[in-house]
């Protein structure tokens, strides 16, 4: 017995189409690659090719001379072992309250739950202010210790409403009532059903918040004061400012001081950047699972 095989052949107008389309996601991806790559090849570039313009695409007389002058500076590590602490606590903290307050409201049986989300809704439109927030901040003692990077941002409103829909669309009632007929108390629940199948949205938000938290440096630069509590963005920061400083020299050093400022902008981005890079690739299955949270119901 013998299979016959069948092609579909496209007409004209398909392959023109797919040829658009083609053409299309490949200047999308020039467009999005490019500045990674010349920002790259800068920061291995020498002070004065990257200063003059010199660098298009490739590097041009490599150096690594902007990484050598960053790594001398011992604040660097200490910035970033403070990063990494924001980063894992920080997001720790973030992910346990988001899940706290979005299942509740994500439940039909939780009393007010409308109100509660309409009043969360709210503060997304509109806050108190920057001075407010430090006078609260301020009053609540946390000036210049680690809590203040860490708990007046802690929940952001679009990410507990994200997780609210995912654990509405993906918890169902029937599983809950099945489970309090067992007598599975609320926090036996949680562990053991809703936790195990809300990877995808655990991961995106997990994904949200580090990345938030290792950007972030306005905060730092308002209630932080010791040097020894900087993250790497303000450190990052302070370099820059110094090596964009003028002072008493002659002109040869100021053109040397701003070549190495130019070439230290390119590196400052790869340093900040490489540890978001590292982990994106371990949750990306999963982020793309959780932002597509109701977009498709079966």
């Amino acid at each position: 017995m013998t299979s016959t095989k069948y092609t579909i052949k496209n007409s004209a107008g398909d392959r023109v189409f797919m040829g658009a389309i083609y053409v299309v996601l490949t200047l999308v991806l020039v467009v999005v690659l490019y500045p990674l790559i010349y920002i790259l090849s800068s920061s291995i570039s020498s002070p004065a090719a990257v200063s003059s313009g010199k660098v298009w695409l490739w590097p041009v007389d490599i150096s690594f001379k902007g990484y050598t002058t960053l790594f001398q500076d011992p604040q660097i590590m200490v910035g970033y072992a403070n990063s990494l602490f924001y980063t894992f606590a920080g997001t720790l903290i973030s992910v346990t309250l988001t899940i706290m307050i979005a299942y509740p409201l994500s439940r039909k049986t939780f009393y007010g739950r409308s109100i509660i989300m309409m009043i969360i809704t709210f503060t997304m439109l509109f806050g108190g202010g920057l001075i407010p927030t430090y006078l609260v901040v301020k009053q609540m003692g946390m000036i210049d210790t680690r809590w203040a990077l860490l708990i007046p941002n802690a929940i952001w409103v679009w990410q507990v409403i994200i997780a609210r829909s995912f654990f509405q669309s993906s918890i169902p009632d029937e599983l809950v009532e099945a489970s309090e007929l067992d007598g599975c108390r609320d926090l036996r629940f949680m562990w053991s059903v809703v936790i195990p199948l809300s990877k995808p949205i655990i991961a995106v938000l997990f994904l949200m918040y580090a990345v938030g938290q290792w950007n972030a440096y306005f905060d730092a630069l308002i209630y932080l004061k010791s040097d020894r509590l900087f993250p790497l963005q303000l450190i990052l920061r302070s370099i820059i400012i110094l090596n964009n400083g003028s002072g008493a020299v002659d002109a040869m050093q100021m053109v040397e001081k701003q070549q190495m400022a130019d070439l230290l902008k390119y590196s400052l981005i790869v340093v900040a950047t490489l540890p978001v890079l590292c982990i994106y690739p371990f949750v990306q299955r999963y982020f793309v699972q959780g932002m597509l949270v109701g977009s498709v119901k079966g």
